[in-house]
């Protein structure tokens, strides 16, 4: 096991990479502690967590929402869960996502960890202190900012991952070093999605050198008012797709940033789009994608980043080195009417 802290503006972030799910209770005890889970990993793992309070949540995005927020709520009153009650959880992006979101506004705030179980997770969603649930088509229109205790990795628990979820994964360590890592790019580029499921060596340090990316990045902005809005790379189109098209978080996110270097060929002479379409290829992810250019528009309206009629759009200067560009939505629409289309 390899353990790493870091400190953000209120809080020190515990990581705990290459452990096992038996250290959690040197973390936390039973008695203190609630997980959250979804019905998915409590079917693959009920050994595991026996003898832990437990919430069942239904699997799936279309259940990250303020409904599912308010049925934990509830079950929280309900096991007599107070200030010092620790929340965990225990799952993919959605269940971190909520998880963190409750546990910051149940009564005021209680400290929680997570025991992230996907790629995506371990690499992305558990990180950084964003937490919230969607509203509709609209991702993470609710939520805040505000870090766990702790991130608990056990890489054991990717065995029953299947091979769809590893893809989904891949899209923000493909990310990660578009915008940060041309290094990491390149090695990527010289492995497969099989050389990482197995040798857990590579894996650890993949999923490492990813999480500490981000959280150096989170660090240095951890509310977004700078270099942290380069994590959102391939987001700005993928978000406004993914829900209204049910997508896999990473296929969005694969669509989203050809489209992106596509403006950033056009904005800033980027010319790397063919090689960034190839790896995302070569790890079984979607380059393109069928879709209603006017409604994705209209759905970019609510982005996060938008001030005004100016979107704050991540492109790529070089490989590796991604910058913020304000662009109109005149700008974006011709490039995304003509990639909507296969």
């Amino acid at each position: 096991m390899t353990t790493k802290k870091i400190s953000f503006s209120a809080q020190t972030v515990a990581y705990y990479f290459n452990a096992s799910f038996d250290y959690l209770e040197k973390l936390t005890g039973k008695s203190n502690t609630v997980i959250i889970t979804d019905e998915n990993i409590h079917a693959k793992h009920a050994k595991k967590l026996k003898g832990w309070r437990t919430i069942v949540l239904p699997a799936g995005e279309a259940h990250k929402n303020q409904q599912t927020v308010d049925a934990i709520i509830a079950q929280l009153i309900e096991l007599g869960a107070d200030r010092k009650t620790v929340l965990v959880g225990i799952g993919g992006g959605v269940v971190t996502d909520i998880t963190g979101y409750v546990a910051g506004i149940y009564m005021r705030g209680l400290q929680f960890g997570f025991i992230p179980t996907t790629i995506l997770a371990m690499v992305d969603a558990s990180i950084g202190g964003k937490n919230g649930v969607d509203v509709g088509v609209y991702k993470n229109m609710v939520g805040l900012i505000r870090q766990p205790s702790f991130l608990l990795y056990d890489y054991s628990l990717l065995k029953s991952l299947p091979k769809e979820e590893w893809v989904n994964g891949f899209a923000e360590i493909i990310k990660h070093a578009a915008i940060k890592d041309a290094a990491m790019f390149a090695f990527l580029e010289q492995h497969k999605l099989t050389a990482f499921q197995r040798n857990t060596g590579l894996l650890d340090e993949l999923i490492r050198k990813n999480a500490l990316l981000k959280s150096k990045v989170v660090q240095q902005d951890e509310f977004e008012q700078g270099d942290r809005k380069l994590l959102n790379f391939g987001h700005t189109l993928g978000h406004a797709i993914e829900n209204d098209y049910a997508l896999p978080h990473g296929h969005a996110v694969a669509i989203g940033m050809v489209v992106a270097a596509e403006l950033s060929a056009t904005y800033k002479k980027y010319n790397d789009t063919a090689r960034l379409v190839k790896l995302i290829g070569q790890y079984g992810l979607p380059a393109r994608f069928a879709f209603d250019a006017a409604k994705a528009m209209q759905v970019m309206q609510a982005d996060k980043k938008r001030v005004k009629d100016i979107f704050q759009y991540v492109l790529l200067a070089k490989t590796g080195k991604g910058v913020v560009e304000p662009l109109t939505a005149a700008q974006i629409e011709p490039i995304v009417q003509r990639l909507s289309q296969l």
